[in-house]
């Protein structure tokens, strides 16, 4: 059950929905700054400094200068697609917190069929990528959609099977059931031994691939297609874009923490959504020192990361996971 704000559900969900929105568009904001300072201790720079203490305000300073940069629309441009894919990017993206539990009924809707009602959202921002790329009526742009298309597809198919394994250890599509299977330390990542710490590693890698982020940045290879879908967009309409990889990278990271790392539970330590949060945020430092550390794959080394290794392996977890249910 879902906690009933004022005891309506319409209103549970507007309020609800609103607030968890602009704590996340928060979150994601500072995650720039995040990862910037991330970045700059790696390679030895200061990073952001100039703008409030320690660089804080530098993401505030961003968006105000994207607000007030003009914005350019290509002349041979589809203008609607070419206006309409910024926003559908990020509302894909947003709409997946939906079913994400951040506690014992904090959930804004939990329906029985979470797990595939986030993924589904989550595949869906491959089309407005795609209407960016074909909208901007340029070879670079069509390319990189072209790419995003075919590694979204492709590693859509390893993100299900993996996300398939705690669906069959829990015996549910619910998410807030999942985490409650995972109860006084049972996750998924430790239990069983083996196939669940790998279901969890594969599950973030195409989660990484989802999100184009190094090392599966294809699409926006700026050495190959100066920024790829978002060659043609200025001001506001190419920080959507912008946000929405970390807003897709941030909401994916509470989702593997609800699949595998038991959600809001600690065990002895007690169970509450600040823990859900911590968890979170942890998985969402941890891609940011993948994404600092290795280097970018070729477009044949992905497509053959993910059907000659990754889709195999998978679903050699989801038939242990079954056989271990069975077993068990």
């Amino acid at each position: 059950m879902t906690f009933p704000l004022f005891g309506n559900p319409w209103l549970h969900g507007l309020v609800a929905g609103l607030v968890l929105v602009l704590i996340v568009m928060g979150v994601a904001a500072y995650a720039i700054w995040y990862e910037r300072k991330f970045s700059a201790l790696m390679q030895n720079r200061v990073g952001p400094t100039e703008v409030g203490p320690i660089g804080l305000l530098q993401p505030i300073a961003d968006g105000l200068k994207m607000l007030q940069k003009e914005h350019l629309v290509p002349t041979a441009a589809d203008r609607p697609l070419f206006l309409l894919a910024p926003f559908l990017v990020v509302v894909f993206a947003l709409s997946t917190l939906a079913v994400v539990p951040f506690g014992d009924g904090l959930i804004i809707a939990d329906l029985n069929i979470g797990v595939l009602f986030a993924l589904a959202l989550a595949s869906l921002m491959l089309i407005p990528v795609w209407m960016a790329g074909w909208a901007s009526n340029n070879k670079y742009a069509l390319l990189g959609g072209m790419r995003a298309v075919a590694q979204s597809i492709s590693y859509e198919i390893p993100m299900l099977l993996t996300a398939t394994v705690p669906i069959v250890l829990s015996q549910s599509f619910k998410l807030g059931d999942i985490v409650n299977a995972q109860a006084n330390l049972h996750w998924f990542v430790l239990w069983p031994v083996g196939p669940g710490a790998i279901a969890f590693v594969l599950f973030m890698m195409t989660a990484l691939a989802e999100a184009n982020r190094i090392p599966f940045d294809i699409p926006e290879a700026e050495s190959e297609l100066v920024a790829g879908v978002t060659v043609e967009y200025t001001g506001m309409h190419f920080g959507m874009f912008y946000l929405a990889e970390y807003l897709h990278t941030l909401i994916a990271s509470a989702i593997a923490t609800a699949l595998f790392l038991g959600g809001w539970d600690m065990g002895p330590l007690g169970s509450g959504p600040h823990w859900m949060i911590l968890k979170t945020l942890l998985v969402f430092a941890g891609i940011y020192w993948v994404r600092w550390s290795w280097l970018r794959l070729r477009s044949d080394q992905l497509m053959e990361l993910c059907w000659r290794w990754l889709v195999p392996l998978s679903l050699g977890l989801v038939l242990l996971s079954a056989m271990w249910v069975v077993w068990a």
